[in-house]
């Protein structure tokens, strides 16, 4: 059994493509540029919003047009990051379960923090005991940097933790961290990314997930 389960955010506890896309498309937008069809973001997200930023503009782009696409972003996101997004299907489910049988879960994102926050709080309350996204200064996954954190605050043994998210980042992340990984299928990128970057576990449902917690296999 593990005693721990670790999610990342977008694409894995919440479907938040829409209004990540939304967002990208108004900075394109104001600054004169075409945008993108949603499942394009599919592949600019997933190493925080800096590096959005630099997959939707060219590669040439100044770093004041970066920082003004990031501000167009920011302004758009704080006050539309609700509009589409959504938990998928059994994640509210999985996470009461999990609350149910004592399992301590944290959410470990490249997410802004204060959008981080704000999207648990609202969606999940007090179902995920601590959630830690990006901060100035501080390395974005798969760097092990803000999981060694919350290993170190929640007490947490590292066999014990099983480590779940949507993207190779995830599974790279899990990798230099020392954890156990399960890579889930509902999100935004493929089974492919996810084994090649080290899955242990490949999961098509929130149950298994659970199955995974309680049986320490998967089922």
């Amino acid at each position: 059994m593990y005693n721990y389960v670790f999610f990342d955010l977008d694409g894995t506890l919440l479907n938040t493509l829409d209004d990540l896309a939304n967002a990208g498309n108004y900075a394109l937008g104001e600054l004169g540029f075409p945008g993108y069809p949603a499942e394009r973001y599919k592949y600019f997200v997933g190493n925080g919003i800096p590096k959005l930023i630099d997959r939707i503009l060219r590669p040439d782009s100044s770093d004041e047009l970066r920082e003004k696409a990031h501000s167009l972003f920011s302004e758009y996101y704080s006050v539309h990051s609700e509009d589409n997004t959504r938990p998928y299907d059994g994640i509210c489910g999985l996470l009461d379960s999990l609350y149910e049988h004592s399992v301590i879960t944290a959410v470990i994102t490249n997410k802004d923090n204060i959008y981080a926050g704000e999207l648990i709080r609202r969606y999940f309350g007090d179902r995920v005991k601590a959630v830690y996204g990006s901060v100035p200064g501080v390395p974005h996954k798969p760097d092990p940097t803000v999981v060694n954190k919350a290993i170190e605050e929640l007490g947490a043994v590292r066999d014990e933790i099983l480590y779940v998210g949507d993207s190779g980042v995830d599974m790279q992340t899990a990798k230099n961290a020392g954890l156990t990984s399960a890579g889930v299928l509902w999100g935004f990128r493929k089974e492919d990314e996810l084994r090649e970057n080290g899955a242990k576990y490949i999961c098509s449902s929130p149950e298994q997930i659970l199955n995974i917690v309680m049986s320490g296999k998967e089922i």
